[in-house]
């Protein structure tokens, strides 16, 4: 009986924090969803009322509609590309070069920046009028994106029409931009990669050089297969964190989603409903709307995970 005291002593202020700040407000959050709030008068009850405007701003393709959209597409961009480059260059790295410490430094330092000043940095850097990245494409004669300023969409319908590709210039904006700027951060997904490619047995590599594979076939039937464990984890935390991503998307889009409400996202559409708004009835209902699909998300990606994943070394 002592021990379990003493233990539950130890670990009494972890477990004051975990009721405190995740188990009470969960539970608050799903009763203030039935309810309306303003954060000024007292919660009341209004039963599926905020899970009904939900729904009707999904079948109008108005509010929530957008957010979802916009979440979805940056989601479904970057996620992908940060895994294949992240993979890339990982196994790049993971090669016998001179300067190979420099090289990946240099790819992982962008991670440990922080957010705030990597999105000032990423505004410069992408301005229509005088960034840098547009004065280094006008010097080449190319066109120049108006990132930023622009609501257009890379990959669409309305890119399949040849007017989207007039004088040139592919449509190109603020969702395309958030996306450059996820890859800027992978160094840390590359880590973990060149962590596992460094546990992969060399002798692999030693038969299949015997056998005569050239480093495609070894990298696609050895090096592929043995990271597709890794490559799960990083999908489904890559998931997570693009859908709750925020403060980036808050930076660049001025607080509102602008331009055009083309960057406002489900993690932005709930803090503007919460604390611009004062609904935090509504904003309730959106956060257990994202809960539930990520939840589903998620479970997808574990049921489909043992048709696609390597165990063999297990």
């Amino acid at each position: 009986m002592l021990s379990w005291l003493t233990a539950a002593s130890f670990a009494s202020p972890w477990l004051a924090g975990l009721l405190a700040l995740f188990v009470y407000p969960f539970l608050v959050s799903l009763y203030w969803s039935f309810c309306q709030y303003d954060l000024i008068n007292p919660p009341r009850f209004v039963g599926l009322a905020n899970y009904q405007q939900l729904g009707s701003e999904l079948a109008t393709g108005t509010g929530i509609a957008d957010a979802l959209w916009n979440t979805g597409y940056y989601a479904l961009l970057s996620v992908p590309l940060s895994i294949v480059l992240g993979v890339g260059l990982a196994t790049l790295l993971s090669s016998r070069i001179r300067g190979l410490s420099i090289f990946r430094t240099l790819f992982y330092l962008p991670s440990v920046i922080p957010v705030v000043a990597s999105s000032i940095l990423w505004m410069w850097l992408l301005n229509p009028a005088d960034g840098l990245v547009n004065s280094v494409l006008g010097s080449l004669g190319l066109w120049q994106p108006q990132w930023f300023a622009s609501p257009e969409e890379f990959v669409s319908l309305h890119t399949l029409s040849a007017s989207a590709w007039q004088n040139g210039s592919a449509p190109v904006g603020s969702k395309d931009a958030l996306v450059l700027m996820s890859l800027w951060g992978m160094g840390n997904f590359m880590v973990i990669y060149l962590a596992a490619i460094g546990d992969i047995p060399k002798s692999l590599y030693e038969a299949a050089r015997i056998d005569g594979a050239g480093p495609l076939r070894r990298f696609w039937n050895i090096t592929l297969p043995l990271l597709t464990p890794i490559i799960f984890f990083n999908l489904v935390m890559g998931l997570i964190q693009s859908v709750q991503a925020f403060t980036q998307i808050y930076v660049v889009s001025e607080g509102r989603g602008a331009p055009a409400d083309s960057t406002l996202v489900l993690s932005l559409h709930l803090f503007l409903s919460a604390f611009q708004h004062l609904d935090m009835g509504y904003a309730s209902a959106v956060a257990w709307l994202l809960f539930v699909l990520l939840g589903i998300t998620t479970w997808l990606l574990f049921s489909t995970s043992r048709r696609w994943v390597y165990e063999g070394l297990r």
